[in-house]
C-alpha cells in the first residue's frame, strides 16, 4: 500500500486526500490548524501534530501549503525534508511561480540528493479534486513516474510529464491565465448584456452548443447570474496567481492579465475575499 502524506488540508489538500483515502491508501495529513485535519482523520486519515511524525514512514509526500515561503518554511526551516526517509517523493503540488519551484527543487537536491522532487500543480478547482478530475502538470525526474502512477491516477483524470522541475509551474501559469481570461470574459459580457438589455436567458440560448463558450466560462456564468459565491476556487488565489503571471513573464507580455489582476486586487480588498471568481461579476454597472 501506497504511503501518502499530505501537508497542507485547505480546499485542495482537503479534497486530495480524500480522493486518496477512496483509492485505498494509507493517508496521513498535517495542516498548521489542526482543527483542518480533524474530519480527515474521521474518514480514516492518520492526523498528526507534529508535522515531522506525519512524514517520517511516507512513500510521497504532497505539500499543498498556500506559499512559497510557506512551503519552505515547513519543508526546510521545521526539518520535514530532513525527516523523509531515503527513496521518498516530495511532491509540491501548490501554486507558488516558476522562480520559487525551481529554488526549492535545488535546494531539496543539495540537502537531499537521496529523495526526489517533482513540481506538479494542478489544472482544476474545489470540485474537480473532490471528483478525481483534476489534470495533473508534473514535471521532475523520470524515476519519479511510475511510483506515482497511482497516486496522480487517484487525483486527476489525466497527467502530463512535461520535462525537468519547474515546467509544471509554467503551463500552470498559462492555464491560470486562460481561466482568468474567462471568468472575466463572462464577467464582462454579463454586465454588457444587462446594460444592453439583452436577457440573460437569451444569452445562455446564444451561447448554449457555441465554440464560443466553454463549459468551464458557462458555469462561471451561472454562479454569477445566481449570485453564487462560494468559493470553488477563490478570488484571492485566482489573484495571486495573476500576480506570479505578471512578474514571472515581465512587462509587456500579458498586459491584460495585468489589468485584470488590478480589478480583481480591489474587489478583493473591498469585501469580495474568500468569494468565488465568479465575484468578478461585482463591480460591473
Amino acid at each position: 500500500m501506497t504511503r501518502v502524506s499530505v501537508i497542507g488540508a485547505g480546499t485542495m489538500g482537503a479534497a486530495m486526500a480524500r480522493r486518496l483515502l477512496s483509492a485505498q491508501m494509507d493517508v496521513g495529513v498535517w495542516a498548521r490548524h489542526s482543527s483542518s485535519t480533524e474530519p480527515l482523520a474521521e474518514q480514516g486519515a492518520t492526523a498528526y501534530e507534529m508535522v515531522t511524525d506525519a512524514v517520517r514512514e511516507a512513500d510521497v509526500v504532497i505539500s499543498m501549503l498556500p506559499t512559497a515561503e510557506a512551503t519552505g518554511d515547513v519543508m526546510f526551516d521545521q526539518a520535514v525534508l530532513e525527516s523523509l526517509p531515503s527513496g521518498a517523493i516530495w511532491v509540491q503540488m501548490a501554486t507558488i511561480g516558476v522562480a520559487p519551484t525551481e529554488r526549492l527543487a535545488a535546494e531539496s537536491l543539495r540537502l537531499r540528493p537521496d529523495v526526489f522532487f517533482v513540481d506538479a500543480p494542478v489544472s482544476g478547482s474545489r470540485s474537480p479534486a473532490e471528483q478525481g478530475q483534476l489534470l495533473v502538470l508534473a514535471s521532475g525526474p523520470s524515476e519519479a513516474k511510475q511510483p506515482l502512477e497511482p497516486v496522480f491516477a487517484a487525483l486527476g483524470r489525466a497527467t502530463l510529464w512535461l520535462g525537468p522541475a519547474g515546467a509544471g509551474s509554467r503551463m500552470k501559469l498559462v492555464l491560470n491565465t486562460w481561466l482568468a481570461f474567462q471568468t472575466e470574459g463572462a464577467a464582462e459580457s454579463a454586465a454588457l448584456a444587462e446594460t444592453l438589455g439583452v436577457s440573460i436567458a437569451a444569452l445562455f440560448d446564444a451561447l448554449r452548443d457555441n465554440p464560443l463558450a466553454s463549459p468551464y466560462a458557462l458555469s462561471k456564468l451561472t454562479k454569477m447570474v445566481e449570485q453564487d459565491f462560494h468559493a470553488d476556487f477563490a478570488l484571492d488565489w485566482a489573484l495571486k496567481d495573476l500576480d506570479l503571471v505578471v512578474s514571472t513573464a515581465g512587462p509587456g507580455v500579458a498586459p491584460i492579465a495585468s489589468a485584470i489582476a488590478e480589478r480583481w486586487r480591489g474587489l478583493v480588498e473591498h469585501g469580495s475575499s474568500g468569494l468565488d471568481v465568479s465575484a468578478a461579476r461585482q463591480g460591473l454597472t
